[in-house]
């Protein structure tokens, strides 16, 4: 292929309704529908023909909802599961059996898991970092344990961060440290999408492939059915450069696509890393308008910590893989980075272990807060625990103010969010919007010595079903650059309010009520 016909792929294509109907997404989907019909209608059978089917419903209902009340899932899963089991006892039940047995998706969990305990001592514990951090008296330190514990997560201090308040500040900044790249450069990114961003940064990727380098890029299996071709990766294989989706769509229902790899990661020769909610499409630069102004962060580092986010590329890599090979990427740089500050600590998060790591962190931050915790998020999908942390660091004073898209991409995720708002306003919780646009942001901030940022959102997606990676920030120099990012984002916002809150449309109003019985499915 020439090279000119490459980077023609990158540009957008325009779609019809042919291609629709003609699209491996048309054919999936109406196969996966035609599954879904053929259990339902089997169920209609059965009630309709058989008296003692109805006695015998009730007594199944009644002992699934007995065994869920007593199972080890979220209380908020447990109340969704137990109305879909309610309503459609023999379906509901098959689907929580489906989703907790299905046979892809614990070959699945058994590959990561496996990963996570082969590489658990791959990264030093840095016992002497932990001990500065018991010194301080902050507390800081219990959630290091508990993050080193939950998968070999250290923290480091021997590590630059730099904070970019929009997905064009970190774009142009990846160009240039792609362009110095000597050794490896890996990518692994939940949207890659054909356009002006994607082609400038593979212009590079082919150029640095060619050259001799490691070139990887790895994309959620999903970009197959909105924004790449199947094929997609082995014309990057063309180019010299290792490509592969993980967990790629096929026409067979699996609870396997349930668990997305949404993180953001670029690493280039272990030095130098990249995450944030910046994905590699041309609306998180805002070249493309689709949702008014798209408001994103991402991070930046430089130095040990870097170690991290190239252990948590290599185990995704390696799901996929015969061999898992980690040497010789896992050695630490010597090289000081130029303005170290502060403690930095990339964690990872997968669903298949059970352990609500970013959840606990963003709970550890709300409840430790002396003065203000401040939130960006683009989805308030919240469970129990999530919402009383919320609520209680409120009451106890603590000013907690989360901005929430003016402008929403998904309205059902819209409605689900104005569900929480009176429960929130009622508590103390300040709720804002913001007017320009869609904020996809995922940021914490607190005292002015904390900070979180990544690709985890307040929402069960995020906190239960995808692969998922941030940044825990302490006492680091960008801290004050993401609080005064937030306060220059505030200054965009309207106030939400009881009285907005009454005077919300009735459509939000009823889909909202509705959502949240199955919010925790969704």
């Amino acid at each position: 292929m020439e090279q000119n016909d490459f980077f023609r792929l990158a540009a957008p294509r325009k779609k019809g309704i042919l291609s629709l109907i003609f699209s491996r997404f048309f054919v999936f989907a109406l196969l996966i529908a035609l599954q879904v019909f053929l259990i339902v209608y089997f169920y209609i059978w059965l009630d309709q023909y058989l008296s003692w089917f109805r006695i015998a419903l009730t007594l199944f209902t009644f002992i699934m909802i007995v065994y869920l009340f007593n199972s080890s899932m979220d209380a908020s899963g447990k109340l969704s599961w137990m109305l879909f089991i309610a309503v459609l006892p023999i379906p509901g039940a098959a689907m929580l059996w489906f989703t907790q047995r299905n046979y892809v998706h614990r070959n699945l969990k058994k590959r990561v898991n496996a990963l996570i305990n082969e590489t658990w001592k791959s990264l030093p514990k840095r016992q002497a970092v932990l001990d500065e951090l018991h010194k301080d008296n902050s507390c800081t330190d219990d959630l290091c344990r508990y993050l080193n514990l939950s998968g070999c997560f250290p923290v480091y201090d021997r590590t630059e961060t730099v904070y970019f308040p929009s997905g064009e500040a970190k774009f142009e900044a990846m160009l240039a440290e792609l362009e110095k790249a000597e050794q490896y450069i890996f990518l692994e990114y939940f949207i890659i999408e054909e356009g002006y961003m994607w082609g400038e940064i593979l212009k590079i990727l082919i150029e640095k492939a060619q050259a001799g380098l490691d070139v990887r890029v790895m994309y959620d299996g999903m970009n197959e059915m909105s924004t790449l071709p199947s094929y997609y990766w082995k014309l990057l294989e063309n180019e010299g450069i290792k490509a592969k989706p993980f967990a790629p769509i096929t026409p067979i229902v699996s609870s396997h696509y349930n668990y997305r790899d949404h993180r953001k990661i670029l690493v280039i020769d272990g030095k130098t890393g990249f995450s944030g909610g910046v994905n590699l499409a041309d609306e998180y630069i805002n070249k493309k308008k689709r949702f008014g102004h798209w408001k994103d962060v991402a991070v930046m580092l430089k130095g040990d910590a870097v170690l991290t986010f190239t252990l948590l590329f290599l185990q995704m890599w390696n799901v996929s893989e015969r061999e898992a090979v980690f040497d010789p990427y896992l050695r630490e740089s010597f090289d000081p980075p130029a303005h170290p500050s502060g403690y930095v600590m990339p964690y990872g998060d997968s669903p298949m272990d059970g352990d609500k790591v970013g959840e606990m962190v963003y709970i550890d931050i709300l409840n430790r807060a002396h003065h203000y915790v401040h939130i960006m998020t683009p989805y308030l999908i919240l469970d129990g625990e999530l919402e009383a942390a919320l609520k209680f660091a409120a009451q106890r004073d603590i000013d907690i103010k989360i901005i929430l898209p003016g402008i929403p991409d998904k309205k059902a995720a819209y409605a689900l969010a104005k569900s929480h708002y009176k429960s929130l306003l009622n508590a103390g919780v300040k709720i804002y919007e913001y007017t320009p646009g869609f904020v996809h942001a995922k940021l914490f901030t607190s005292d002015d010595v904390k900070g979180v940022t990544g690709t985890i959102n307040l929402d069960y997606r995020s906190l239960y079903h995808h692969f998922e990676c941030a940044v825990y920030l302490y006492k680091a120099d960008c801290i004050k650059d993401m609080e005064a990012d937030f306060q220059e984002t505030l200054a965009k916002c309207r106030e939400v309010t009881l009285e907005t809150v009454k005077n919300e449309k009735l459509s939000y109003k009823i889909a909202g009520t509705l959502l949240r019985f199955i919010a925790p499915l969704m």
